[in-house]
């Protein structure tokens, strides 16, 4: 069943693994995956609901019960009732013939009902593997972006290295090398971030599988890795097969069955008693009996019939709107992938590379004596910042096919000679 396949395949974030993943520390994502799917409350939780829908069910397929009595007339009176000896004494036994088969619809509906929790379970199974695959992406993005900040604390240092040998030579003020010495600092303030956020991050993924004290590091990754996905009319087909509109298909059986055994309700039940009667003239026993059924029974199930009626007409029109709602969410995914995977690629591509030799230039020209070290720290801003913006980019673009991967059941891999990270749910 393909929802099964989705929740072990699809939602994985296109991130490649590295041999660190053998450590015994290293999480990666697909550990993080197997821990949530076997702890998390709300997977529980539903098999709790199942025992309850089953024991439910087991209640729906029974029928009436059978009623023993007992009643004595003509006793404790005056004269000839006085006492028990002229008492007449009745054993009955008494039931209800259900009509319309309304123990059939009762079963129908029990059972569907089990039925639709199946898809609901694997509808929220997918929905936490997204967001696992979300916090996994937090710890990665702490992690490159403290990558990004390391890279800066190098440019800054040689700025303040560059600044101190021309304040020695005398060509430079000392205004310069503090200058250098702050931009330097809030270069390590950036580090010290990072590490603040992948800490947080790190602790927000493990409270998913109730961990408070986490020791583990996240595998490393490249999210810049972004692999090829199909055209959105594509992606749209895929669309109808995911959970949140297979649950309709559930719900419409469900809501058959209530009209079903709303219908059955046109049907009187037959109420019936037999038993044995002791005379007391005679001291004879007698076989006594009686049927009674109630009267306007189809009148009074009218109105429940035509809300039944009205519930299961609803469902198309809420399975239309839903799927609206997941088209448009889903061509707001694609379309932000698409975006921030050009962004990527360009500056990887034509940016950065030209960033990087302008900055080397500067450097050169700064300890020549050729510019100022404003042009050159305005450089290695430049080069930072672009770092960033790709980082930001491939972050959006990567939370954009978590998306997607979510809604399509869809696994995407960047290279095929790296497996990606993939959901392992039992």
């Amino acid at each position: 069943m393909w929802l099964r396949l989705a929740a072990m395949a699809a939602l994985s974030v296109v991130l490649c693994e590295s041999a660190l993943a053998q450590t015994r520390n290293v999480l990666t994502l697909d550990d993080a995956f197997a821990r949530v799917a076997d702890s998390h409350p709300d997977l529980r939780l539903i098999g709790s609901r199942r025992d309850v829908l089953s024991a439910e069910r087991d209640r729906a397929a029974q029928g009436p019960a059978l009623v023993a009595g007992a009643s004595v007339e003509n006793a404790f009176g005056t004269g000839e009732a006085r006492g028990l000896e002229q008492a007449e004494l009745s054993l009955t036994l008494a039931s209800v013939l259900e009509r319309g088969g309304k123990l059939d619809a009762r079963r129908t509906l029990a059972q569907s009902r089990i039925d639709a929790l199946a898809v609901e379970r694997e509808a929220r199974r997918l929905d936490l593997l997204a967001e696992v695959a979300r916090r996994y992406l937090a710890i990665v993005a702490a992690q490159r972006q403290r990558e990004i900040a390391q890279f800066d604390i190098g440019q800054r240092q040689r700025t303040v290295g560059g600044a101190r040998q021309r304040l020695h030579a005398g060509a430079s003020p000392e205004s310069v090398v503090l200058t250098a010495q702050a931009a330097l600092a809030r270069a390590e303030l950036d580090l010290a971030r990072a590490d603040q956020r992948w800490a947080a991050a790190r602790q927000h993924l493990a409270a998913l599988w109730g961990e408070r004290n986490p020791d583990f590091e996240a595998a490393a990754a490249d999210p810049l890795a972004l692999p090829e996905v199909a055209e959105f009319a594509v992606l749209a087909e895929l669309l109808q097969r995911t959970p949140e509109l297979t649950q309709f298909v559930g719900e419409q059986r469900i809501r058959e069955a209530r009209l079903q055994l709303a219908r059955t309700e046109a049907a009187a039940d037959v109420d019936w008693q037999i038993g044995v009667r002791r005379l007391r003239e005679t001291d004879d026993f007698a076989l006594i009996g009686s049927v009674s059924i109630p009267l306007g029974a189809r009148g009074r199930a009218e109105p429940g019939i035509r809300a039944a009626e009205a519930e299961l007409a609803a469902v198309e029109i809420e399975r239309e709107s839903k799927g609206i709602s997941l088209y448009s969410t889903l061509a707001v995914a694609h379309g932000q992938y698409r975006t921030a995977q050009v962004e990527v690629t360009r500056l990887q591509g034509d940016v950065l590379p030209k960033l990087a030799k302008a900055e080397a230039a500067a450097e050169r020209a700064y300890r020549a004596g050729a510019i100022s070290y404003l042009e050159w720290a305005q450089l290695q801003s430049e080069c930072t910042t672009a770092r960033k913006q790709q980082l930001d980019a491939a972050l959006d673009a990567q939370r954009a096919l978590i998306e997607i991967q979510r809604l399509t059941g869809e696994a995407f891999v960047a290279n095929p000679a790296v497996p990606a990270i993939q959901g392992t749910a039992p």
